[in-house]
């Protein structure tokens, strides 16, 4: 298998596993990939996910241009991705938040499943580029979409147009990413945040996540008005009593996801 799946106490952990291919993503580890998101919008109990990739030199390096047989870039272009790379970098339909535990080089489609995430954590020495342009490909499955839509468009151009590397500091600086640790650190500094995440009501966040992911072309106004069912679900859910119970009482809540 070239993806590890785990779910323990709520978390799911994605693995892109081939760490002789920098964590390349061929056919069968998207195919895989694509496999796993399913599996997780069709469960109730996982909370929050973390994606990553096995290894200590790369979170992925995009796209696997050794795959025997790997299409040219007008067949890669026709072929529908409505998840965008790796099935993450344009998902709107996955309610559970996403973590992003960016252990080294983010390249062309790494960077593009990194912008698919919620929540980027990242290793201090991790590197990022949407490097297709100097292999006379584009970043089709998000980066040109999604870049100039997260960041000042200066900024945007200037990592589209020139396929060049940047620090894990620098997308720090521009709000790409939330934390950069030491890389001994890393793993520590995303169990903090899983935390975070699987404190929260369950409905509450995928309520938020999904209110997110579906009116970012509406204005504020019009976002504000839309009673989706995953919003209603939650207000009227016994874990919203159980929130305040809690907080009166003085002690955590017991969440039911209902």
């Amino acid at each position: 298998m070239t993806v590890r799946y785990e779910v323990a106490d709520h978390v799911a952990r994605v693995t892109i596993d081939r760490p002789e291919r920098m964590n390349a993503v061929d056919s069968a580890t998207e195919k895989r990939l694509i496999e796993i998101w399913e599996e997780i919008e069709s469960r109730n109990d996982i909370r929050c996910i973390v994606l990553t990739g096995a290894g200590e030199r790369a979170f992925s390096a995009g796209a696997d241009m050794k795959e025997p047989n790997a299409k040219n870039g007008v067949e890669y272009w026709a072929d529908t991705r409505p998840g965008g790379f790796g099935g993450i970098a344009l998902r709107t339909t996955l309610d559970v938040p996403v973590i992003a535990r960016v252990n080294g080089f983010a390249f062309g489609g790494g960077l593009e499943m990194v912008l698919g995430a919620d929540i980027v954590i990242a290793s201090e020495d991790a590197t990022f580029g949407l490097t297709e342009p100097r292999v006379g490909r584009l970043p089709l499955e998000g980066g040109i979409v999604l870049l100039p839509r997260r960041v000042p468009r200066n900024l945007a151009m200037g990592l589209l147009l020139t396929g060049r590397r940047f620090a894990a500091a620098d997308l720090h600086r521009w709000g790409l990413v939330n934390e950069v640790v030491p890389r001994d650190k890393l793993d520590e500094a995303v169990d903090a945040w899983v935390a975070d995440v699987v404190a929260c009501a369950p409905l509450s966040i995928r309520a938020i996540k999904h209110t997110v992911n579906r009116t970012s072309h509406l204005s504020p106004v019009e976002a504000q008005a839309l009673r989706t069912g995953p919003l209603l679900a939650a207000l009227a859910s016994e874990d919203s009593q159980e929130g305040v119970r809690a907080f009166v009482e003085k002690r955590a809540p017991v969440w039911q996801g209902r």
